[in-house]
């Protein structure tokens, strides 16, 4: 399967997602997404360092985020958890579910009439998947 098929059939396919992309694990580069949902270079960095804990300035990052917010398409969220692999964070009742895996990030967009716990659930079931895969 192509990343864009994940992206359209795994994500945003599930009814839980509206809007998605998949970085490279080092958030240099944009795989697949869905059209419209652009992530800045400077914010794949910043989540990048925040989900690598092997990263340079990876805990300072990381505070920062939580103290000013995590800009994902220029809008701004309120990060509500980082751990192991996975970040949360909301802007309302809308809320963006981060996943690293071996070589990538999955980044899964949730409008505010999803359920956070289903949309969590689906970008943590491909990433899964995606890691018993090699990836």
């Amino acid at each position: 399967m192509s990343w864009q098929a994940y992206v359209d059939t795994s994500l945003v396919g599930s009814g839980h997602i509206d809007k998605a992309c998949i970085v490279s694990a080092a958030g240099d580069s944009i795989w697949a997404g869905t059209t419209g949902f652009n992530p800045k270079p400077e914010e794949l960095k910043v989540i990048a360092a925040i989900l690598n804990e092997g990263a340079k300035d990876h805990s300072q990052i990381k505070d920062t985020v939580f103290a000013d917010g995590l800009f994902v398409g220029g809008e701004r969220f309120v990060v509500t958890r980082v751990a192991d692999r996975s970040g949360y964070a909301r802007a309302g009742k809308e809320g963006i579910v981060l996943v690293l895996t071996k070589q990538a990030i999955l980044i899964g967009h949730h409008g505010e009439n999803t359920i956070a716990g289903n949309a969590s659930a689906t970008v943590e079931s491909l990433a899964d998947y995606l890691i018993g895969q090699g990836y």
